[in-house]
């Protein structure tokens, strides 16, 4: 651990921001999805500006839900969904939310479909963090998802590209060591503990979930990626979805900051919401990591015990978007099902399952 450096906060508060999606689907076109895009943008910009006024300037971090900007995509198909949904890497809906970040001089962090000009035709689950200075500082593409592109998928390619600091980014800011998990992620502990072994301390989750007045699996997973990594969660829910055939009510609440016991701090009802603000002592954190004892959940890792049987189970294979010759696939959406029913078979051949 190096020692604090001379602008860093140790103390601030993380906003997990609630806010309502507006669902693209039912746009006619890009250009009418983008226009949507652009409106929900403006929208949230006026809940960060009104939401740190209310609660204080000490409000460094801002949360926002999973693919806020868009919902997720239904009838399209990969092509269609990238083309009227997804965000290019330095296209104008992260500069406007660079503003957004600029402006209230808050880290905001959030989720949404990507493009990559190394990957044409399909589209990756991104969430981002953009700084203060309205740069993007943490990219984290998705890794496990039921019927969309992740990085496993062209495996080969992506690490070739990227590396893996790509793959498990973890973003060195003054509020601290910041790592991104998406969504039903959270449900994957090795995801969260590859972060913590490489220095993440503040876990911010997007997500869009169902909202349950009971502990949900992944409610429960919060709680318990925070105890295993000693790590404080933010984990930002919709407050509603709305341009959708879906009920408006059905991913709402919950949103909520999980301390690295895994305390809950403070949990948003329903509904649009900014309730969801509490403190990230990261000099207790940090105290907390350096302590010998039981508690010391990192500290204890023997992480060699697991290797073997990690890197010797085959389970859900790597590069399945790739043809022979290392081409991209454009795959039809019911290749990802097929390509579970193929695991499943095969694990259960195994005995395994």
């Amino acid at each position: 651990m190096s020692q604090q450096t001379q602008d860093e906060v140790l103390a601030y508060r993380a906003l997990a921001l609630q806010v309502a999606c507006s669902a693209v689907n039912g746009c006619p076109d890009r250009a009418t999805a983008r226009a949507r895009m652009a409106e929900s943008i403006e929208r949230i910009g006026r809940h960060v500006r009104a939401a740190k006024g209310f609660l204080g300037q000490d409000v460094r971090l801002v949360v926002l839900p999973e693919y806020f900007l868009t919902g997720y995509p239904l009838a399209e198909s990969i092509p269609e969904w990238a083309d009227k949904a997804a965000l290019a890497t330095e296209g104008p809906e992260y500069e406007a939310l660079g503003r957004i970040a600029s402006d209230n001089d808050v880290f905001l962090a959030g989720n949404a479909y990507e493009t990559d000009a190394a990957f044409p035709g399909i589209y990756f689950q991104a969430s981002f963090v953009i700084d203060p200075a309205g740069r993007t500082v943490l990219r984290y593409r998705r890794l496990v998802s039921m019927f969309a592109p992740t990085p496993h998928d062209v495996w080969d390619r992506y690490l070739d590209l990227y590396g893996l600091d790509g793959v498990f980014p973890v973003a060195r800011t003054s509020i601290g060591r910041l790592a991104a998990i998406a969504s039903e992620e959270i449900l994957y502990p090795e995801i969260a503990r590859a972060l913590a072994l490489r220095g993440a301390e503040v876990f911010v989750h997007s997500t869009s979930e169902v909202g349950s007045t009971r502990l949900t699996p992944k409610d429960i997973a919060k709680r318990a990626r925070a105890i295993e990594n000693l790590a404080y969660v933010v984990s930002a829910n919709t407050g509603g979805f709305l341009e959708s055939d879906l009920p408006s009510g059905s991913t709402d609440g919950m949103s909520k900051v999980v301390d690295y016991l895994g305390e809950v701090r403070i949990e948003a009802g329903f509904g649009e919401s900014a309730v969801a603000c509490a403190e990230i002592d990261l000099a207790a954190l940090r105290r907390y990591r350096r302590r010998p004892g039981m508690g010391n959940l990192l500290a204890r890792q023997r992480l060699e015990l697991f290797a073997p049987v990690y890197g010797g189970t085959p389970v859900h294979p790597a590069n399945t978007l790739l043809d022979a010759a290392g081409k991209l696939i454009t795959p039809q959406r019911a290749q990802f099902a097929a390509t579970q029913r193929e695991v499943i078979e095969r694990l259960t051949r195994l005995g395994l399952v």
